[in-house]
């Protein structure tokens, strides 16, 4: 039998097929436009998602011949939620986690309940971006769409409602809403009552793996899957790429490395101390049952070195087209071995966490007439990887202790990369024999759910695979170590204004 794993992000939806070895035998991808209708909107139209996530599913299923589909799980984005009417229709466009609106509602949830109750109640550090200030937004502003609304949805219950006309959303999604109980497991009503709504227009809540229903008769014929197939709640993207990437266990981390940097580690008890408040870390459910989560991320991962290649490298990019490479691969040959002395605050478009200044800025700090290009493309890999190992510091304040990195994303295929991280972390990294490790995580969820796997230890056993370990180099940490110092160093004074 197989196993199909959905990807709902911001710009497009995947579907993958897997075989119960965890082999992609099967992949579509379509994208869609964010709107931007006024200055600071940013918003996706539902039908248009619903409509992608369509034609994948058929583009995976049309010339498939082999075992049936026994299951499907959804991963998605978070925050961003569909006004749903009572007769199933999308009354509105979905405004995105990016778009400004919410910025008052939030500052008045703050004002109601203060920011360390809320973080108590939620896991969540009050942010203008989670659903329940979009939701008090629409409420004020959009009446005629609020009054009207049946359900609230992200998109990973709306996908699966479209599939089965039951609303349910996973623990780890509501969990971005800033509006469940992150020990409870419920709609928490102190924050429904501080911002005014109601707990029913969201979704019933239920854990990741929960067997929500199967694919209508109606929707099965048009999208070619049986009316049989299991829809299984998924979880949040970064939620369900942990769990494909194998972090079952405390201590252990994925690292995401793709346009932003994104590590994820796990735990078993809620970690809802002043320090993670004061550094801007979340607390959420883990995909894997009675395990949680936090996210510390970086919003210039992949994103700083496209910006250096786009605009300094096309020297470097015609060398690349010659030889039939990457033009990274290129950049990766020239950089070299040694730790430059460059220092890279990579706050290009502002800053995550810990911080999460919008309006921070980059530096590229020890330019001299001896710089070259490789060396500013090392600096800059150096510079994403200080500020990563700042935030695993600062985790470790909070009692979040990382021990073992598990690589995935575009960033993980560089060998340089990867032992540059190992080097300057001082912890072991691993690199996964898997390309998406979100839709591995929703295949993970829908093979325990029906039966094809035991466990999730047995899962991730049979399924996640090491490709490559890394280990610092001593010699080489220890001059890291030196410039990690003058890295913090400078951080702090660009922080201060200078």
């Amino acid at each position: 039998m197989s196993l199909m794993g959905l990807d709902i992000g911001t710009s497009g939806s995947k579907c993958t097929l897997f075989n119960e070895a965890g082999n992609a035998i099967a992949f579509a991808y379509q994208d869609y436009p964010i709107i931007h209708s006024h200055s600071g909107y940013a918003e996706l139209n539902p039908n248009e998602v619903w409509q992608a996530v369509q034609k994948v599913i058929y583009q995976v299923t049309r010339d498939y011949q082999g075992a049936p589909i026994q299951a499907l799980s959804i991963s998605s984005f978070g925050e961003s939620a569909v006004p749903v009417g009572v007769n199933g229709e999308v009354l509105g466009n979905s405004i995105l986690y990016t778009d400004s609106r919410g910025q008052l509602e939030a500052k008045r949830l703050q004002v109601n309940l203060g920011g360390e109750q809320i973080m108590a109640l939620t896991g969540i550090p009050v942010h203008p971006m989670y659903t329940i200030n979009k939701i008090m937004w629409i409420k004020e502003h959009q009446p005629e769409i609020y009054l009207k609304t049946w359900k609230f949805m992200l998109f990973g219950d709306f996908i699966a409602y479209q599939l089965t006309g039951i609303a349910m959303i996973d623990y780890s999604l509501a969990s971005r809403t800033m509006a469940m109980n992150i020990t409870q497991k419920a709609w928490e009503p102190a924050i429904m009552e501080a911002a005014g709504i109601d707990s029913h227009l969201f979704s019933e809540l239920v854990p990741s793996g929960h067997i929500i229903g199967t694919v209508s008769k109606k929707i099965a014929a048009t999208i070619g899957l049986s009316p049989k197939t299991l829809v299984v709640a998924g979880g949040h993207d970064q939620a369900c790429a942990a769990l494909g990437a194998g972090v079952l266990q405390a201590g252990q981390a994925i690292d995401g490395i793709g346009t932003v940097e994104c590590i994820v580690p796990t735990f078993k008890q809620p970690v809802l101390n002043k320090s993670m408040l004061q550094h801007n870390f979340n607390c959420a459910p883990h995909t894997l049952p009675n395990h949680y989560l936090t996210y510390a991320f970086n919003f210039t991962g992949g994103s700083l070195l496209k910006w250096y290649v786009e605009c300094y490298g096309q020297i470097e990019a015609a060398e690349a087209r010659r030889r039939g490479i990457s033009v990274y691969d290129i950049f990766n040959e020239l950089a070299g071995t040694d730790p430059t002395e460059l220092l890279v605050i990579p706050h290009f478009a502002g800053s995550g966490t810990p911080f999460m200044n919008p309006a921070a800025k980059g530096m590229i700090y020890g330019l001299s007439f001896e710089t070259t290009p490789a060396h500013i493309y090392r600096g800059l890999l150096e510079g994403i990887t200080y500020e990563m190992l700042y935030n695993l510091e600062c985790l470790e304040l909070a009692g979040i202790k990382v021990d073992t990195l598990k690589a995935v994303g575009g960033g993980a295929k560089s060998e340089l990369w990867m032992q540059m991280k190992a080097d300057i972390m001082g912890r072991k990294v691993e690199t996964l024999a898997i390309s998406e490790a979100g839709t591995m995580g929703t295949a993970i969820l829908a093979g325990i759910a029906s039966g094809v796997y035991p466990s999730y230890e047995t899962a991730v056993e049979q399924l996640v695979k090491v490709k490559r370990t890394y280990y610092p180099n001593p010699k080489i940490t220890e001059i890291y170590q030196a410039n990690y110092a003058r890295y913090k160093k400078l951080s702090s004074l660009v922080r201060e204004g200078l």
